[in-house]
């Protein structure tokens, strides 16, 4: 049974910093894509970023250079970590694996003020 659960979710000031983890049981992160998602209020859910098994990223334009996404194949975790942080990356942040389906975890909540 394949289980994600976030952590590290908070309230931030703007220009601050959060590390956001996965925890994750029932398959290998090394496996598989594991990224992470976000969702506001009345918005999709959509695509912040993901590393491939090879270890290759992709990031959403607008957190490029903001967030780094990362994958440790021991402790079978993958973190986001943020900083700069601004106001619009206010959202609930889920954590996904890919496999021949999509898996989400039930996500934490990253609130930054102004």
């Amino acid at each position: 049974q394949v289980q994600l659960v976030e952590s590290g979710g908070d309230l931030v000031q703007a220009g601050g910093s959060l590390r956001l983890s996965c925890a994750v049981s029932g398959m290998r992160v090394s496996d598989n894509t594991m990224g992470w998602y976000r969702q506001s209020p009345g918005q999709q859910r959509e695509l912040v970023a993901d590393i491939a098994t090879g270890g290759s990223t992709y990031y959403k334009d607008s957190v490029k250079g903001r967030f780094t996404i990362s994958r440790d194949d021991v402790q079978n975790t993958i973190y986001l970590q943020m900083n700069g942080l601004k106001p619009g990356d206010t959202a609930v942040y889920y954590c996904s694996a890919q496999t021949w389906q999509v898996y989400f975890g039930r996500g934490t909540q990253v609130t930054v003020f102004s």
